[in-house]
């Protein structure tokens, strides 16, 4: 039996929290757990399967957040690749559902980011890495390595700051639509490239926002789900990949997505053109056009054009980010559970004045890590039930 088409997403669940200060990480996944539970109308002794990642969670996190929870599932997954962990989750959770491993996976993440005053994106590079040695003396930040793939671009394909401005502005207009994000007054392209240059080409409206906040997906067996509350969205395919320095001379616009959503495609029998709506990691605004190209949406070098003239906002041929994204709805440190949570409700039609009309096939990709350094991809292909 196939595993494309026989997995389903039955509940989903954003926390509406962006800034809690009186919560803790776990409480906000207790919270999801509870939401995306009733939202498909299991409960918490359904769950045989738990998977989780955070910012601070450590090597026993995982099984700390079974405890929270009161669960003894039989399947645990705590894999930590970055802001793509969620979406390789459902991807996990599917093999371990197909393998008859759990019937219902618990996918959770929660945050203070925000509240916590951490340094996301400017802040040096920790220690543990093996190449942060040959790095972080040197003072390259997260946001530093973005700009070098952001001037390379632009040196490569003469890929103007006008169109990256283009990719906030699209977001900041979606993100005013949705009542829960966190940034919601418009902005024009000239906003984008007056606010102050945080490492250059990169302005400060180019960068995602720090929130804090968290979600929850379950997912079971497109069976099981069929008699749930919420109409099942089918997972059709998806893919994993990472992305590093390789012998010490990058391809620094060549990154995961092209060898994780490859696959996907594959395994789902989809293509690009039959893609209604595409939830895709914004960390900054470089990382969207980009990973834009890797996914085969256009040819490389396209994308500064790919951007323009309203192609990825809502009403163009390809709706991006309808929630407003990192750059604009929320950005808790790790931002990939809220990528397939757009993308489920997209493909239910619960999403009001956002709403992508007719949405039918859904992409979600997340990345994690740095572009430029070392990220990891995953790519998923959902569709309506």
């Amino acid at each position: 039996m196939t595993l494309s088409g026989n997995i389903a997403i039955a509940g989903v669940y954003e926390h509406p929290t962006r800034w809690a200060p009186d919560k803790s990480d776990y409480q906000i996944m207790g919270e999801s757990a509870r939401g995306a539970l009733e939202d498909c109308g299991l409960g918490i002794d359904d769950v045989d399967g738990l998977f989780a990642a955070g910012m601070g969670m450590g090597v026993m996190g995982v099984v700390t957040l079974a405890e929270y929870l009161d669960l003894k599932p039989r399947y645990l997954d705590g894999t930590n690749i970055g802001g793509s962990s969620f979406v390789a989750h459902v991807n996990h959770a599917a093999g371990a559902i197909h393998a008859g491993l759990c019937d219902v996976a618990l996918i959770l993440y929660g945050s203070t980011a925000a509240s916590q005053a951490m340094a996301i994106g400017t802040g040096g590079r920790g220690g543990q890495d093996a190449h942060a040695s040959f790095i972080s003396p040197y003072g390259l930040t997260t946001v530093g390595s973005y700009a070098l793939v952001a001037q390379r671009h632009m040196h490569e394909y003469g890929t103007r700051p006008e169109q990256l401005a283009e990719i906030a502005v699209t977001m900041r207009k979606h993100a005013s639509l949705n009542p829960a994000a966190k940034m919601r007054n418009e902005i024009s392209v000239a906003d984008v490239l007056e606010s102050r240059v945080i490492s250059d080409p990169l302005h400060l409206l180019d960068c995602c926002i720090i929130s804090d906040g968290g979600g929850a997906i379950v997912v079971t067996s497109a069976e099981r789900a069929r008699d749930l509350a919420k109409p099942r969205v089918l997972l059709r395919g998806c893919g994993e990949a990472v992305c590093h320095q390789e012998t010490g001379a990058p391809d620094l616009l060549t990154i995961a997505a092209r060898q994780s959503s490859e696959q996907a495609f594959r395994m789902s029998g989809l293509t690009q053109d039959d893609v209604d709506v595409a939830a895709i990691y914004d960390s900054f605004t470089i990382t969207l056009l980009v990973t834009l190209e890797n996914l085969g949406f256009c040819k490389p070098g396209e994308g500064g054009a790919f951007v323009e003239g309203g192609r990825i906002g809502l009403g163009g041929a390809l709706p991006v980010n309808p929630d407003g994204g990192g750059l604009s709805s929320n950005h808790p440190g790790m931002r990939g559970i809220f990528l397939v949570i757009e993308a489920a409700r997209q493909l239910r039609g619960e999403c009001g004045p956002r709403q992508v009309e007719g949405a039918q096939v859904g992409l979600v990709h997340g990345t994690g890590g740095t572009l430029g350094v070392a990220h990891s991809g995953a790519t998923l292909l959902l569709t309506g039930d």
